[in-house]
Formats: structure tokens, C-alpha cells, sequence
């Protein structure tokens, strides 16, 4: 794998810096150690115990060697697929949390069917989607009148539902920017 490679979206370089070694040490270092007969956490904990890597990086050392070996895919989690979005906007959180929260605000940006199930003024909502997947927002302010708000869209079935959904989040936020800012 080349210098400029990537694996689970992460180049190269920035696996060599945070780790010591680059994405075809680690394929090879886990080949070798029969990871991939390997339960996902057994070959986080490998990497974490065995090569001193932090918890973080395991996982993503570890996701990255089960998509470049066809153990997993790309958006898939243990219980499914998942996406996220995210999009910073020019308005106070609150602002931001209300426009999520409140059904009738929501629908000027967002149509369809979002049943918001909790919600923990300002910060956070859980929801389920209308196919009864699951969808967490979580906001936050950036100062200076900005906040952040980053959608994460899980169990979903396969592929092709997380990429339409990614693509359903990132024209969704596109919407509620131009909402609030409009």
C-alpha cells in the first residue's frame, strides 16, 4: 500500500504518525497473527495489548484491516450500517436545538416522518426514522454565534441504504443552514 493509500478513510501517512507503522505493516503484522479468523474485538485488543496502540486507534487499525480483507464493509457496524453528517451553521445552539426538536419547525427543512423520543436541551435528540432506524443528533455551540449539529443515521439494512441516507442527512442540513440563516 502505497504512501498515499487509505484504509476505513484514514491515509497512510496519518496511520504512520499516530501509530509508528503504515497500513501494509499492519496488514502484514495482523496476517500474521491470524486476525483474520479474528472477531473484531479480539484483533482491537491484539493491537491494543500486544502493540500498545490506544483504544481508538485499535478500532480504527482494526476496521481498516476488516475492509481491506473483506471482512466488513464499508458503513458497517455490529448491528448494521451507519452513516453521519455534520454541517456548522450561523446560529446559537438553541436556536439550533429548536429548529431540530420542535415538530413544526423541523418540518420547514426536513420533511418526513422523525419521531424525536429524547431529547436533552441543548445538546442532544434521539429519534427513530420512519423504516424505525435510529437517528441521533447531537449539537453543539462553536462560539461567536456558530453552532455544530452532527447526525448519526444507524441500523440500517445494507450499502445502499447508508449511502442514500448519507446523501439524505448531507441535503437535509444543507436545508436546515439555509433554514436558520435564511
Amino acid at each position: 500500500m502505497a504512501g498515499s493509500a487509505k484504509a476505513a478513510g484514514v491515509g497512510d501517512a496519518a496511520v504512520r504518525r499516530a501509530t509508528g507503522r503504515g497500513w501494509s505493516e499492519w496488514f502484514a503484522v495482523l496476517d500474521k497473527a491470524g486476525a483474520e479468523a479474528q472477531p473484531h474485538r479480539e484483533i482491537a485488543r491484539l493491537l491494543r495489548e500486544d502493540h500498545g496502540l490506544s483504544g481508538w486507534w485499535s478500532q480504527m487499525v482494526t476496521v481498516g484491516y476488516e475492509q481491506a480483507r473483506g471482512l466488513r464493509k464499508k458503513h458497517q457496524k455490529p448491528d448494521g450500517f451507519a452513516v453521519s453528517a455534520s454541517r456548522t451553521v450561523a446560529a446559537a445552539v438553541e436556536n439550533l436545538f429548536a429548529a431540530l426538536a420542535d415538530p413544526r419547525r423541523r418540518s420547514c427543512w426536513l420533511p418526513g416522518a422523525l419521531a424525536v423520543h429524547e431529547a436533552i436541551r441543548p445538546t442532544s435528540l434521539r429519534a427513530m426514522w420512519a423504516d424505525g432506524t435510529r437517528v441521533d443528533i447531537a449539537c453543539s455551540s462553536k462560539g461567536r454565534g456558530e453552532s455544530q449539529v452532527v447526525v448519526q443515521h444507524g441500523k440500517l439494512p445494507n450499502v445502499r441504504a447508508a449511502e442514500r441516507m448519507k446523501l439524505h442527512w448531507i441535503d437535509a442540513l444543507a436545508s436546515l443552514k439555509a433554514y436558520l440563516e435564511g
